[in-house]
């Protein structure tokens, strides 16, 4: 059967690399440590686990549709109105939804160079055009998005912090990349690692929401709430932009274990503390001890670090990788993010840390006594 005999997708879909999660697995090692998925160490509330489990005798009865037991909790906790809240599985999903309902054939969507590639892949599945802007430093420079402007433009991603640079930008430049754009124009701030940011510049994006008509902040229970298994996020936007999402969404797009679990991750504030001040501590002290080797680390103000390596012959990334592996230290990859250079690591436990440093101090001595 030729191609022209059978059902074929549009155009764009085939041009999607589908998207390759973090590995989990180093054949051969005694113990692996998973540092390629940005998960947290620390591991989510105990009384999310218990409200997730609780949940689980009730399997038979489909979920609330519009989440809203969730989305007041939500409410609760950030200061917002659970209207202009929509929870989804898990901020891809949102994503996704949001590139759907605002992107037509030969419409434009704005990502920068090294920005999370669901950017890239919702706007093809929608059948828009990616557009992408260049950086600086590793980070979002908005003089570089807003060249690209043009009466096609109708999203902007925006990762802040960014995955997987680490970087950010101080919420004026934010302001200022929304007050250029047009008003057709919609701004999509993914604010996934917004929780480990401890910056006096730095704001999520709910303000800039909560007063203009074309932005939008999405967050995730997958990252400091550590409820990456049951894929669970939700996105702040205007009541037009609500409105738009939920007439696209699934009406069960979210089963009731996992808003159980975030609504009560949500009632556990001293366990989230926990979780930010062991990535504070450290993410500093992987940054200060991966330098010491010689290597040179993007500034980060998430959960991971993202490290840069020669290119020079045994001390490449590819080199690098293959050596921590072995070690059972899983990284993350990261040539699909134009950085075939460099590698990124989640901060973990302090056993996975202190090893990692180890290893890679092993790998560079061993790679200058062959030099």
């Amino acid at each position: 059967m030729t191609t022209a005999e059978r059902p074929t997708p549009r155009g764009g879909v085939l041009d999607i690399n589908a998207y390759v999660p973090g590995r989990s697995e180093a054949p051969g090692a005694a113990k692996v440590f998973k540092l390629s998925s940005n998960e947290t160490p620390l591991g989510p509330s105990p009384k999310a686990v218990e409200a997730y489990r609780t949940a689980g005798g009730e399997l038979a009865y489909y979920p609330d549709g519009g989440s809203t037991a969730l989305r007041q909790a939500i409410g609760k906790a950030f200061g917002l109105d659970p209207a202009r809240i929509v929870c989804g599985t898990g901020s891809d999903e949102l994503l996704n939804l949001l590139a759907q309902a605002y992107l037509s054939a030969g419409d434009e969507a704005i990502s920068t160079r090294h920005g999370f590639l669901v950017y890239r892949n919702a706007t093809l599945a929608a059948g828009g055009k990616p557009i992408v802007a260049e950086e600086r430093n590793y980070t979002a420079d908005v003089d570089s998005i807003l060249k690209l402007v043009n009466p096609l433009t109708r999203l902007v991603f925006l990762a802040n912090p960014n995955n997987p640079t680490g970087t950010y930008l101080p919420f004026s430049e934010v302001r200022r990349l929304h007050a250029a754009l047009p008003a057709r124009a919609l701004l999509v701030i993914d604010a996934a690692y917004a929780e480990y940011v401890r910056r006096n510049d730095y704001e999520s994006g709910s303000e800039l929401v909560a007063t203009s008509e074309n932005a939008v902040m999405t967050r995730t229970f997958s990252k400091v709430h550590g409820l990456a298994a049951l894929r669970l996020g939700w996105m702040y936007a205007p009541a037009s932009v609500v409105d738009a999402v939920n007439r696209i969404r699934g009406p069960f797009n979210v089963n009731a274990p996992a808003m159980a679990a975030g609504i009560a991750s949500l009632g556990d504030p001293a366990h989230l503390e926990r979780s930010v001040a062991h990535n504070s501590k450290w993410l500093a002290w992987l940054e200060e001890n991966i330098r010491a080797l010689g290597l040179k680390v993007t500034p980060s103000v998430a959960n991971f670090v993202l490290i840069h390596f020669p290119q020079e012959r045994g001390r490449t990334a590819k080199d690098a990788d293959s050596f921590l592996m072995k070690r059972g230290l899983v990284l993350r990859q990261t040539g699909a993010y134009h950085l075939p250079n460099a590698l990124r690591m989640s901060v973990g436990t302090e056993e996975a840390n202190r090893l990692m440093v180890a290893a890679l101090g092993e790998f560079m001595a061993r790679e200058a006594a062959r030099a």
